[in-house]
């Protein structure tokens, strides 16, 4: 008699090479059955917006063709996984489920639904790691416990042997007696049309952008990532996000560059620094699940925010008067990213110079960002915000004009998305920096005291 097939349940991680999940179950030498199941508690989130979910639609349809390359087939389901993932198991007979975790307080209580549900049905789950280099809970103090100041937790993260990345399959097993079909629509899941274009999505194309990536900009990543105009950055966060590429994959590679080329280890080092801080805000996540929804110090949710619905719909439009904080947000409503020196720069101004609670800002980047990411987004609000983990934070407050000096000093940048900044029908300044600046810091050191 045969053994029963097991399924492989895509989430965040919609690529073949490199799947923690996928490689252990195609180990097991039975038909495989990989589902995606659209969860409409996700789809109907307040800040989810239209982007994301499009973007999504569109790495499915690159995974569903990967999938027929090494003859297996994506199946696509709607409802609550819980549910869903049942019914599919009852009909092909599967006694197996494997997954990659996730570190957002929703994604656990829904994976311990799954995990419930399997359990009364007789069938086995199997979490697996696969969404940071060092899985929760590896980097630990010597004394115990979580690291919350990020330079201590590089220093040990660094002291780990990263996992080679896991080979793609070359075969898969497909599943027989199974209504095959193509992916549905969009409008069939209920998603509306993105309102501008949508980068390229898909595995292949976030491998040709690695590869790109470290053949142009690596060597010279520190000397020019502050840079908005240079746009030297990988660009790989959208496929980070959604899992076209694994971030042993791009720490793999930036790795080789650095053996081939000794003397680029400083600007390399600075790289894989993006990736021990994207590790390090996911372990937050997980390890202190309330920065979810409020301050990691919680005495910053005293902090008496003026939020002004007029002020924050001046800065979500690009209208400011502050031409590199406009520029910033406009790139952001156009392109649906935005440069991460930007990013630092107009949360600064949304908090202190607008007194505008971080929150605020963290949900419109949500909406709007293809890769919107909730432990990335918050640690960056919150570390711009001055609420986060760092020792002392709250009078670091960026002044825009002398950054737009700093980092874009031609005013290059600012003229792609703001023409009319040397015009007079450009807005004058909202605010006063320097008064604001004041201002910022009593309320502050109220909230402190």
């Amino acid at each position: 008699m045969s053994a029963p097939p097991v399924i492989v349940w895509f989430r965040r991680d919609l690529r073949i090479s490199d799947h923690t999940a996928l490689h252990r179950a195609a180990l097991e030498g039975v038909p495989l059955a990989p589902v995606f199941v659209f969860d409409p508690a996700i789809l109907s989130g307040s800040d989810v917006g239209i982007r994301r979910p499009a973007f999504l639609h569109a790495c499915l349809a690159s995974l569903m063709g990967n999938l027929q390359s090494v003859g297996s087939h994506l199946i696509v389901r709607k409802g609550r996984p819980e549910v869903e993932l049942m019914a599919l198991a009852k009909e092909i007979g599967a006694k197996k489920i494997f997954y990659n975790k996730d570190v957002e307080p929703y994604s656990r209580k829904r994976d311990k639904k799954v995990d419930q549900a399997a359990a009364d049905c007789g069938i086995e789950t199997v979490p697996c790691d696969d969404l940071l280099i060092h899985p929760p809970g590896r980097v630990q103090r010597a004394t115990g416990g979580p690291y919350t100041v990020f330079t201590p937790f590089s220093r040990a993260w660094l002291s780990l042997p990263p996992q080679d990345p896991l080979p793609r399959p070359k075969q898969l097993v497909p599943i027989k007696g199974i209504k095959v079909a193509d992916l549905p629509s969009p409008e069939r899941f209920g998603l509306s049309p993105c309102d501008i274009s949508l980068p390229p999505a898909g595995e292949k194309v976030a491998r040709d952008m690695l590869r790109a990536f470290c053949a142009k900009n690596l060597r010279r990543y520190g000397e020019i990532r502050n840079y908005p105009l240079a746009d030297a950055t990988s660009r790989l966060s959208p496929h980070l996000r959604f899992g076209t590429i694994s971030p042993r994959t791009v720490l793999a590679e930036a790795r080789r560059v650095r053996a081939e080329d000794p003397s680029s280890r400083r600007e390399v080092d600075i790289f894989i620094g993006e990736l021990i801080w994207r590790d390090f805000y996911k372990q937050i996540l997980w390890e202190f699940p309330h920065v979810a929804t409020g301050s990691f110090r919680p005495e910053y949710d005293r902090v008496e925010w003026e939020n002004d619905r007029e002020k924050f719909a001046t800065w979500c439009q690009g209208c400011t008067g502050f031409p590199i904080v406009d520029a910033a947000m406009r790139q952001l409503n156009q392109t649906g990213w935005m440069h991460n020196r930007l990013r630092m720069i107009v949360a600064s101004f949304l908090t202190k110079d607008l007194l505008i609670s971080w929150q605020w800002g963290e949900r419109y980047f949500m909406e709007k960002l293809f890769d919107g990411d909730l432990a990335a987004n918050n640690g960056g609000w919150q570390w711009a915000a001055g609420t986060g983990t760092d020792a002392q934070p709250y009078f670091r407050i960026f002044n825009p004009s002398s950054q737009a000096e700093k980092f874009d000093p031609e005013g290059k940048f600012i003229a792609q998305y703001v023409p009319e900044a040397d015009l007079l029908t450009y807005p004058a300044p909202m605010v006063d920096h320097a008064k604001q600046r004041v201002r910022a810091l009593e309320m502050y050191k109220k909230a402190r005291s």
